[in-house]
């Protein structure tokens, strides 16, 4: 800590998490399972196994509050856990606001976000498998580059789809990518049946992440020796996330502070849930009500303009149908910078949480994004990646809210990535050529009106 014993609160080595957190048994009610396309029947661990290792289909199925976390994962998270947690006064004393800001920082791991605390126990799981290699999608490619990092452990190939907007706007991340010994193409590509489809119908498209995991998955399913990995939506990967919100209870207990809002972009959804969740619990227990707010992007509102309905997960229909606020499989979102929230779902199990009224959600344009995300970093003195600028903005949102009425507000936020390769971005934001994207409720609806049909047991 620094001398006013608030401004950088740090846990030693003993206290990272050794359990992930699974919060659906604690949930009022389970949430619907995923069904086969086939059958319009729930799933079972045989269908999942050609994409996953049983070790993860398990933790996907299970009801157990807690899953051990393997000694030799936690040997990995050492090099960069337990995070930091900040107290942002600079910010504070910026908006003259009472309100005590606290953001926990996920940008100081090897990747340069939250995503390997995922990517490394699931190149773990397939590596005890056997498996020689995995394929992935990435959006903004935080995700890829935390899989190439993990696969690079364990001696396992990675071959990584990135949506060709965010591929275009973000050379740097294929040579990371690389540099971690990884395989990377712009996506759609001519390499599956998946991309020539929709490079056909639009030589021009920017691509989506549901186009993208569509070329992953079909790579995968044609080689046994060849698994999938996903870097957020389903149960383990969000589960894998609640080291961060576990170290920030622990490190808000140090200082005596309990957060009244607690506010987290939102794409997939692993992010914000690995923040949340946690806390979550201990709100379902009755030992704090903090308000819990997901943020999203206006060009993707997945959750406030979405229809919670089952879809696939991918473009082509490849995967399980998946009970979701969703904007439609064939939604192509506008090609805005933050592109790890460029989703079509939201991840099944947050969709159910937002349905049971348990958490808030809203939307915010990317300029008033990458305002929050300057007035950071002339502040806090660390350049947030393009997605958790939407967090930033609602933290500054509800900062001034207690200016307004002199509450002292407590508020948690996670800056889940940094922006050091995402500064293309913020020369178009300087230059005053960034546009606010509102996707058309007509385009939405058109695209909702091709759900796939479900069997109303489903």
């Amino acid at each position: 800590m620094t001398s006013d014993g608030q401004t950088k609160i740090l846990l030693d080595e003993s206290e990272i998490p050794t359990r992930w957190y699974n919060i659906v048994p604690d949930l009022p009610e389970p949430p619907p399972p995923p069904l086969h396309p086939g059958t319009g029947q729930p799933v079972g661990p045989d269908d999942l196994a050609p994409l996953f290792p049983m070790a993860l289909i398990m933790q996907e199925v299970s009801t157990e509050p807690y899953i051990e976390i393997p000694a030799e994962v936690l040997d990995v998270y050492k090099l960069w856990r337990p995070t930091p947690l900040y107290r942002a006064h600079r910010l504070e004393r910026a908006l003259d606001t009472p309100a005590r800001i606290y953001y926990k920082y996920e940008g100081v791991s090897p990747a340069g976000s939250h995503k390997p605390n995922t990517a490394v126990p699931q190149a773990f799981y397939n590596a005890q498998e056997g498996v020689q290699k995995l394929t992935t999608e990435t959006g903004a490619g935080q995700w890829g580059t935390a899989l190439a990092f993990a696969c690079a452990l364990y001696d396992i190939e990675c071959e990584v789809w990135q949506v060709r907007a965010s591929y275009d706007q973000k050379p740097y991340r294929k040579a990371m990518i690389e540099t971690f010994g990884g395989t990377i193409h712009p996506s759609p590509s001519v390499l599956t049946e998946a991309g020539r489809n929709v490079l056909a119908a639009d030589s021009d498209t920017p691509g989506s992440l549901g186009i993208a995991i569509s070329e992953a998955v079909e790579v995968a399913a044609q080689d046994p020796k060849i698994r999938y990995a996903l870097g957020s939506v389903l149960n383990h990967v969000l589960m894998h996330q609640t080291v961060i919100g576990e170290e920030a209870l622990k490190q808000l207990d140090k200082v005596g502070d309990t957060p009244d809002v607690i506010i987290g972009c939102t794409g997939g959804g692993s992010n914000f849930a690995g923040l949340s969740f946690p806390f979550l619990r201990e709100k379902l227990a009755g030992k704090i009500s903090p308000t819990i707010r997901a943020v999203e992007p206006e060009a993707c509102p997945t959750l406030t303009k979405g229809k919670y309905a089952y879809d696939f997960g991918d473009t082509a229909g490849m995967t399980p149908l998946m009970k979701m606020h969703t904007l439609g499989r064939d939604f192509v979102p506008d090609p805005i910078h933050a592109g790890g929230l460029r989703y079509h779902g939201m991840s099944p199990l947050l969709s159910h949480i937002y349905e049971l009224g348990l958490i808030e959600a809203e939307a915010l344009g990317q300029t008033e994004c990458f305002e929050a995300g300057v007035q950071f970093a002339r502040t806090e003195g660390i350049v947030p990646a393009p997605e958790p600028t939407h967090a930033l903005a609602a933290t500054v949102r509800e900062a001034m809210k207690a200016k307004e009425t002199g509450e002292e507000t407590v508020i948690l936020t996670a800056l889940c990535g940094h922006g050091f390769l995402d500064m293309a971005a913020y020369d178009r934001y300087f230059a005053g050529e960034m546009i606010d994207f509102d996707y058309p409720q007509a385009k939405i609806e058109d695209a909702l009106s091709r759900l796939p049909e479900v069997p109303a047991t489903g």
